[in-house]
């Protein structure tokens, strides 16, 4: 009885002090509104540690034939630029203007042929030092909600950390029924090149969810705007990016939420180890195939009043 009692005592300061998860959350937010609900979300996860915020572009060919991209005109819009003030505006009234936010790449890795030369950038660099930073048996789980190009050209920039990482990405599609896959899809064409670079990338860990999982997870415009209390700065910010994008869809996919709550709550969400197109030279990618809708939703707006 004394022994297991001292056990106890001798591992109480460990678990009392025991590491949170360190998160790096990369974002195209400038893009459309749903960003924003992910980030926010993740921002207020008491069970991990966000350790930096960095903005993503969304280049492409759209901007430059088409006189309006969502509510933005095209002339002169500069995705990255628009990504950075987002998130400075949410990290403000959060109070939160102290954690890291670098700038990210401003284009896609190589050229439109293909290519990996990566795209330096203080988010590439920030990611790079901050994982080299961790102490023996510390990984730093990095969540993607656009574009790959940054945390591909930290790797390629550095490859002694990959081992050192883990990719949480949204983008592409995966048909369970057929096992196929498709890269016809907005995220991936922004940066084909980054996303095939991670896929033939041995060794790394690398989770992807598909835009078929995330679908289900839907916001109705009204109850969203009734649940918002437009005296709590972000939350303002929040009913203030559907108002003025997207005021005409009554419902609203919230793709980037999906993955930052399926990673945040794992018991709400399949994971599966599927075969890697069959272009790339990795054998396996693991994918989240499943999420409980229900569960998430609710646990969004209990998170958000914390």
């Amino acid at each position: 009885m004394r022994s297991s009692i001292l056990i106890a005592a001798l591992l109480l300061p460990f678990s009392l002090f025991a590491q949170k998860q360190k998160v790096w959350l990369d974002s195209d937010t400038g893009n459309e509104m749903d960003d924003l609900y992910a980030i926010v979300r993740l921002l207020k996860a008491e069970s991990i540690e966000v350790v930096g915020l960095s903005s993503a572009h969304f280049n492409n060919p759209d901007l430059l034939v088409f006189e309006k991209w969502n509510a933005y005109d095209t002339k002169n819009l500069r995705t990255l630029e628009d990504s950075q003030r987002l998130n400075e505006e949410i990290l403000a009234a959060m109070g939160l203007s102290q954690l890291p936010h670098p700038k990210g790449a401003d284009r896609q890795i190589g050229r439109a042929w293909g290519g990996q030369e990566p795209r330096d950038s203080p988010a590439a660099r920030a990611i790079i030092a901050l994982v080299k930073s961790l102490p023996d048996g510390e990984k730093l789980d990095v969540l993607t909600l656009g574009a790959l190009t940054n945390i591909a050209s930290a790797i390629i920039l550095a490859p002694e950390i990959l081992p050192k990482i883990r990719v949480y990405s949204l983008g592409a599609k995966y048909n369970l029924g057929t096992r196929a896959w498709s890269k016809n899809e907005f995220n991936i064409r922004n940066d084909l090149n980054a996303f095939d670079y991670l896929l033939d990338l041995q060794g790394l860990d690398f989770t992807v969810m598909p835009l078929e999982t995330a679908f289900p997870l839907q916001y109705d415009r009204d109850d969203t705007y009734a649940r918002l209390n437009e005296k709590i700065p972000v939350e303002h910010i929040l009913e203030n990016r559907w108002r003025e994008q997207n005021p005409q869809d009554k419902t609203r996919v919230m793709w980037d939420l999906a993955l930052v709550q399926a990673y945040l709550l794992p018991q709400y969400a399949e994971v599966l180890t599927v075969n890697s197109p069959p272009e790339n030279k990795t054998i396996t990618v693991k994918i989240f195939s499943k999420i409980n809708k229900e569960a998430l939703v609710d646990d969004f707006w209990i998170s958000l009043r914390k």
